[in-house]
């Protein structure tokens, strides 16, 4: 979430020429100047209560650092709990709230919500839902988030990079979980690595 890097939408190109699995889906469900929506899923092979842990619980390990104000995603947390804050720490004193957690269902249901990374600078507010179920021996994860409010430029040129970002987040997730490493490299030469202990 550097502003040098989302504010550019120049990115958007970049963002969209990124790989994707072929168990992920994702699309811009509408936007227009006064907002938009978009959606991603994907299926995760780890039982649901795992699944949860590590999206929640582990988001340091999995969000990429590029799209922090740090430059570390280490900084990153999650306090799961309503009113709970999805916060990044930038000094002994310094933070900032990126989110509030503002509905929770252990394994089933997280409600983020507020303008994420930059958006928290412009006159938006938003919705970001985390909801997880099964099928067919997987957990499904679907994302969706919804942005209103107003910007003097619209706030449909800036979907495409929201969602880009939010799908390259899930793809770190699912290697995440599913091989220890968010990375593709490091998954490719840790396919069978055990998933954290306490997990």
């Amino acid at each position: 979430m550097k502003m040098r890097r989302f504010s550019a939408l120049g990115c958007v190109a970049a963002l969209a020429a990124a790989s994707w699995s072929t168990a992920a889906r994702s699309e811009v469900l509408h936007a227009d100047v006064s907002g938009f929506v978009v959606r991603h899923q994907v299926a995760v092979m780890a039982p649901r209560e795992t699944a949860w842990r590590m999206l929640v619980g582990h988001v340091a390990e999995w969000w990429h650092s590029d799209h922090t104000y740090s430059g570390n995603a280490a900084n990153l947390y999650i306090e799961e709990r309503a009113l709970g804050c999805f916060c990044e720490q930038l000094g002994e004193q310094d933070a900032v709230v990126h989110l509030t957690v503002t509905a929770i269902r252990t394994g089933s249901l997280l409600r983020l919500t507020g303008g994420l990374g930059p958006l928290g600078l412009m006159g938006v507010d938003g919705n970001m839902v985390f909801s997880f179920g099964e099928s067919e021996g997987k957990t499904i994860v679907v994302l969706e988030y919804r942005v209103g409010g107003y910007d003097p430029d619209g706030l449909e040129a800036i979907a495409p990079a929201v969602d880009g970002m939010l799908g390259e987040q899930l793809e770190r997730y699912v290697r995440f979980v599913e091989s220890g490493s968010p990375t593709a490299e490091d998954s490719a030469d840790d396919a069978l690595a055990p998933i954290p202990d306490g997990l």
